[in-house]
């Protein structure tokens, strides 16, 4: 199901290794991933979220502080059946744990530039399918989903076009207006709301949009510091700010957009 990333012919497993005709390799991690991201196409030597940043975001995930976002994907994507899926920019596998469970497609597939990320998503979620690669270069054949899942992650229209099917689905999350909006206030004297506009996608047809919105009251001091670290706007905060955040029991604003495309082309 992969394309090698250096020459783009398909990728056969052999024992615990995938081997294109060319003879470039990559093993099969211990955990049951696939490394499909080679130096040049790296940007660091440890590129995506650090071990830091996962582990945050594993906790607050855990703690099911954002669990009806998981419920609204399965929702959006229940009447569509898809069986070939794809969760883009997948992390520590939250997502694709709970779109595997509740869907049940024929085949997920997980992909992440952040090799901590995959290492554990892989171990934990032995159901799916893990890799380590780029969404700018997608490591998989032409047509292969019916289904791509996209919370947050960056990508490439042209590599989403490619790996879809026609009259296949793609369903972005992105944040809606007042997502953290405290958060923002803490950090900013004008704050800049996210936009409310819908993307226009080359080639896909805009189907639906539903928005989520809810508030955290109850997060703990912990439970506050992991949004904080794992989010980007975490980074602005110094420990004084930070700190005096935390001790202000804020609550917190959680607006998304869940957007459905079909591919037209």
């Amino acid at each position: 199901m992969y394309l090698c990333p250096l020459c783009q012919l398909p990728l056969v497993l052999n024992q615990r290794q995938y081997q294109c005709s060319n003879k470039h390799s990559f093993d099969l991690a211990k955990e049951g991933y696939v490394n499909l991201l080679p130096v040049q196409q790296k940007k660091s030597l440890d590129p995506g979220d650090n071990t830091e940043m996962m582990q945050a975001r594993r906790a607050f995930l855990q703690a099911g502080w954002y669990q009806r976002v998981a419920e609204q994907a399965v929702a959006m994507l229940s009447a569509v059946k898809p069986q070939q899926l794809l969760d883009l920019g997948c992390g520590e596998g939250y997502y694709s744990g709970i779109l595997q469970q509740r869907l049940s497609p024929q085949q997920l597939h997980g992909i992440d530039i952040s090799k901590t990320a995959i290492r554990f998503a892989a171990k934990h979620y032995p159901k799916a399918h893990f890799a380590v690669a780029s969404a700018y270069q997608l490591p998989f054949v032409a047509g292969q989903f019916d289904a791509i899942v996209r919370i947050y992650a960056p990508s490439l229209l042209s590599e989403l076009q490619r790996v879809l099917k026609v009259g296949g689905y793609l369903l972005t999350v992105t944040p809606a207006p007042d997502h953290l909006l405290q958060i923002k206030q803490a950090l900013y004297s004008e704050v800049k709301l996210h936009s409310s506009e819908i993307v226009e996608l080359a080639g896909f047809q805009h189907l639906a949009r539903q928005q989520l919105s809810f508030t955290l009251d109850r997060l703990t001091a912990e439970d506050l510091s992991h949004l904080i670290t794992m989010v980007p706007l975490g980074w602005k905060f110094n420990q004084e700010t930070q700190a005096s955040f935390i001790n202000s029991k804020p609550t917190i604003q959680c607006d998304f957009y869940f957007d459905l495309y079909t591919l037209s082309l």
